[in-house]
C-alpha cells in the first residue's frame, strides 16, 4: 500500500513523502480499513512541526480518522463486518491506503457522503464529548467558542444552540464570521480586529460566561478565566497559539508563562473549573466512550441535526497544499484528503 510519511519536522513541502509499505495485519480486537479518504486536524500540524509530544518517532504516518471499507478483521471480531463502510478513529496511521482500527473505534455509515463522514470521528466526537458527556449546558447559558468556524467549533455552535445557549464565537475573517452566524452564533467577534475579552465583557454587562471552549491556550487562557463566573468551566483542548513560533523551547516557555498559574483552592473558592481534553488519551483508555460518542454523532448527522462544513478537498498527492491551508488559519470546517 501507499502511505504519506512524515519524514522531517518543519515546513510541509519538505516534511512529507509517499512511500510503499506493507499492508498491516489486525490484532485480535482490530479491523483493517481499506481507506478511501482521511481527514486533517490541527494536531497534525502540531505534530509536523515537532510540537505534539504524542506523535510517533520519525518517519511516521499521521492521521486520526479515515473513511473506507472494512477489509480484514481480527479473530475476536465477526466476519460480518467485512465489506461494511465505516468512519473510523485511528491512533495515527490514517494517512494510508489501509489503516488499523480498534474494534470500538469505528461506526457504520452506509452511503453517507465521504467528506461529511470525515467530520465525525475526531472533530464532531470531540465537540459532543465536551459539550454533552463530560459537562453539560442549559437554556440561557452563555458560552464562548474559540475558532468557531473550524471543524470542532462549527459543531460546538450547533450543539450548544440546540441546547438553547447564548453563543459567543471568535474567528479571524469576515467570511468566517458569516459562517458562524449562519450556524447560529448569537455574537461573532473578529479577534484580529478587536479584543474579544473587551467585546464580551461589554456584552455581558456585568454578568459572566458559563463556559468557554478553547483550543488556543496561551494568552487566551487568562482572559477566559476572568470571563467565566461561578460554576463556569474552561474546556481546554488545544494549544494552537504555540504553533508557528520559531524560538523552540523559549517559545514554549513563553507560551506557558502567558497562561499563568491557578491554584486548585482558588478554583474551589470561586467555583470555577478547568477541564483538559485530549481525545487521543480518551481513545487509549476509554475506547468505549469514543464508540458511544461516535454512534450518537452519526445519528445527529443522519437526522440533519448536525451539519458538516467542508473547507477543502484534496488528493493524497496534494498533502502539502492541504497542510498549508489548515496551518494558514484561513480554512473553515473540515479538510479532507482522498486517495
Amino acid at each position: 500500500m501507499k502511505a504519506v510519511h512524515l519524514i522531517k519536522n518543519g515546513v510541509s513541502k519538505e516534511a512529507f513523502e509517499i512511500r510503499d509499505i506493507a499492508i498491516p495485519l489486525p490484532e485480535d480486537d482490530e479491523v483493517i480499513v481499506k481507506v478511501d479518504a482521511f481527514g486533517l486536524n490541527y494536531a497534525d500540524v502540531m505534530a509536523r512541526n515537532g510540537l505534539y509530544r504524542e506523535a510517533p518517532a520519525l518517519p511516521s504516518v499521521l492521521g486520526y480518522e479515515v473513511v473506507g471499507i472494512i477489509h480484514t478483521v481480527g479473530t475476536n471480531i465477526s466476519d460480518d463486518f467485512i465489506g461494511k463502510r465505516v468512519i473510523a478513529f485511528t491512533r495515527f496511521g490514517g494517512y494510508a491506503e489501509y489503516a488499523k482500527v480498534n474494534q470500538l473505534g469505528f461506526g457504520l455509515i452506509g452511503d453517507m457522503d465521504t467528506d461529511v463522514a470525515l467530520c465525525i470521528a475526531t472533530q464532531f466526537v470531540t465537540a459532543y464529548y465536551m459539550s454533552t458527556v463530560i459537562t453539560n449546558f442549559f437554556p440561557g447559558n452563555r458560552v464562548l467558542v474559540h475558532a468557531g468556524a473550524g471543524g470542532v467549533g462549527s459543531a460546538l455552535i450547533q450543539l450548544l444552540k440546540a441546547k438553547g445557549c447564548i453563543v459567543y464565537a471568535t474567528a479571524g475573517s469576515e467570511r468566517k464570521l458569516a459562517l458562524m452566524t449562519k450556524l447560529g452564533a448569537d455574537h461573532v467577534i473578529n479577534y484580529r480586529e478587536k479584543d474579544y475579552f473587551e467585546v464580551i465583557s461589554k456584552l455581558l454587562e456585568g454578568d459572566r460566561l458559563d463556559g468557554t471552549f478553547n483550543p488556543i491556550a496561551g494568552s487566551t487562557f487568562k482572559k477566559d478565566y476572568q470571563l467565566i463566573g461561578s460554576g463556569g468551566r474552561i474546556l481546554l483542548f488545544g494549544g494552537s497559539e504555540r504553533s508557528g513560533k520559531k524560538w523552540g523551547i523559549l517559545s514554549t516557555l513563553n507560551f506557558v508563562r502567558k497562561m499563568g498559574a491557578i491554584l486548585p483552592i482558588t478554583m474551589m473558592m470561586r467555583s470555577k473549573s478547568v477541564i483538559g481534553v485530549n481525545m487521543l488519551k480518551i481513545g487509549d483508555n476509554k475506547a468505549e466512550m469514543i464508540q458511544y460518542c461516535m454512534q450518537e454523532v452519526i445519528k445527529l448527522v443522519e437526522s440533519g441535526h448536525l451539519k458538516a462544513e467542508i473547507g477543502g478537498v484534496f488528493k493524497a498527492t496534494e498533502i502539502t497544499e492541504a497542510h498549508d491551508l489548515l496551518e494558514s488559519r484561513k480554512s473553515t470546517g473540515k479538510i479532507t484528503v482522498h486517495w
